[in-house]
């Protein structure tokens, strides 16, 4: 239990295994950026409660080696982790952009994940209406990159748009949390007032970018371009959660997964934002693990 390096095809790919050591197993993707300390604050609730909670920084971000990677890959690196933790069998949680990894995992890995938790998601952002438009210039630009240029240079320039956020994430708590004031809503803001969780959330920042921004810009390869890995097809229960006031993703992508997934279920928050994951993780925890 604790950080692990576990060595996966001449990479490390860096691990957090925290909660029960014997508990039922959920595999945390975390989002973008962020890296594999974002749920830290709940690892003494999930150890009291019979939950494992095991995340990894995927390429590039943390403490894992830098490498190209989609939804298919990092799949495969869930399993490599699965496998070498020896978790058979372990439901998947997404926050944000490690969504799409989840999904995918689920997708992939087949009967080893009987359940997949998606909170404050996007979809293929090619098929949720509307949301190409909310893209910002830099990611428009890097977006028309798609298909002809080297993935490569896609990921580098989207990639560019996280680099003014390296200097802001060395710098306090307070200063890293301001950082993302506008884009709050007025609930994402009360949550994170509160010290313990702007000292989480602040801590995975600070990880997620020290080694620069190429993985936040495969992250944005990977599931703003189209999608490697068909997750319709998924047979497991999933569960969507939105908030109604989030500025970061909107409803539209919950409620595509919710109408192109066979089993999905979407719980829409009133007056919720993006950060609903601080607020509910216990229950989130449980419906997961449920037997």
């Amino acid at each position: 239990m604790g950080e692990i390096d576990l060595r996966r095809a001449g990479r490390v790919l860096r691990v957090r295994d925290g909660g029960a050591p014997d508990g039922r197993v959920v595999m945390y993707f975390h989002g973008t950026p962020s890296s594999r300390l974002d749920l830290t604050f709940g690892e003494q609730w999930a150890r009291e409660h019979g939950v494992r909670l095991v995340c990894f920084d995927r390429p590039g971000y943390g403490g894992s080696t830098p490498a190209p990677f989609s939804l298919h890959s990092v799949a495969l690196d869930a399993q490599a982790v699965a496998d070498q933790l020896g978790c058979d069998r372990f439901a998947t949680l997404g926050q944000s952009g490690g969504g799409p990894f989840a999904l995918a995992s689920a997708a992939v890995l087949g009967d080893r994940v009987p359940r997949v938790g998606v909170a404050s998601a996007p979809g293929p952002f090619g098929l949720v209406p509307g949301s190409l438009d909310q893209l910002d210039e830099n990611d428009r630009t890097a977006y028309a990159m798609l298909p002809h240029d080297a993935l490569d240079a896609v990921a580098r320039a989207f990639a560019s748009g996280f680099e003014p956020l390296i200097p802001t994430f060395e710098l306090a708590p307070a200063q890293i949390v301001a950082a993302f004031a506008d884009h709050m809503s007025r609930t994402d803001q009360r949550l994170l007032a509160d010290e313990r969780l702007a000292a989480a959330f602040s801590a995975s920042m600070r990880e997620s970018l020290r080694q620069g921004a190429m993985g936040a810009g495969w992250d944005n390869v990977s599931w703003v371009g189209p999608w490697d890995v068909d997750v319709t097809t998924l047979a497991c229960p999933v569960l969507l959660w939105y908030g109604a006031e989030d500025r970061f993703v909107p409803l539209a992508h919950g409620r595509w997964l919710r109408d192109h997934l066979p089993h999905a279920h979407l719980i829409e928050a009133t007056g919720e934002g993006h950060l609903g994951i601080f607020e509910h993780l216990e229950d989130r925890l449980l419906a997961l693990t449920a037997p």
